[in-house]
């Protein structure tokens, strides 16, 4: 995850936001670690790592919500569990208009199936998109992972260079569609914090800190 921020450094100034409230933080028996940045002539960035069981989970999130690009919203979830590799990349729809995604297609085809994992079914679906990718594996999986996630984000970089430049109040509106969502709906972290932190307070960190939307 820190070469993936490092990437997005180097092409958008990154400007850490002070949230001192969420920076540390422990829920469910997991500790996390939150930063969020805004990436100028981008957007809304953050991370988050985690770590609990007695180092039997880690997790590391990173999220990119480009208002400044016509981009989808970008959520990266790594998690490291019982001897279990899972890597999720989902795109969600907060487009204006279309944008050329087909170097991510390309990553994915190339990739193929193998490895790929079951997410279930959720009320986001309809709005996340084809190029999303989600797999599942064991450790002698990670640097064939690693080498995925790398070439899928530089796909994404690729395309957010290339995508129009847009109004920020328009994409805030349509990342604030799903970002409430989740919050009306649920997800699976959305339903850890809730149950750790509350509603209100749940709200906050996804509205302000993990997703900019406020």
């Amino acid at each position: 995850m820190k070469k993936m921020l490092e990437r997005i450094g180097k092409a958008y100034s990154l400007k850490e936001k002070a949230f001192d409230e969420f920076a540390k933080v422990k829920v469910k028996g997991m500790n996390f670690t939150i930063k969020s940045y805004e990436a100028e002539g981008l957007g809304h960035v953050s991370v988050m790592e985690a770590a609990g069981f007695f180092g039997l989970m880690k997790m590391d999130t990173l999220i990119i919500n480009p208002l400044s690009k016509d981009m989808p919203l970008f959520s990266y979830d790594r998690v490291y569990a019982m001897g279990n590799d899972t890597l999720i990349v989902e795109l969600y729809d907060t487009m204006l208009e279309s944008t050329d995604l087909s170097g991510l297609s390309k990553v994915k085809e190339d990739y193929g199936d193998a490895f790929d994992h079951d997410l279930g079914k959720h009320w986001y679906d309809s709005i996340k998109l084809s190029e999303s990718l989600s797999k599942k594996g064991k450790k002698k999986q990670t640097a064939e992972f690693d080498k995925l996630k790398e070439s899928y984000f530089e796909a994404f970089m690729d395309a957010a260079e290339k995508a129009k430049e847009c109004k920020i109040e328009a994409k805030q509106e349509k990342a604030k569609v799903y970002v409430e969502g989740l919050l009306q709906n649920g997800g699976p972290s959305t339903d850890v914090f809730k149950q750790g932190f509350g509603e209100e307070k749940t709200a906050k960190l996804f509205r302000k800190v993990l997703f900019g939307t406020e």
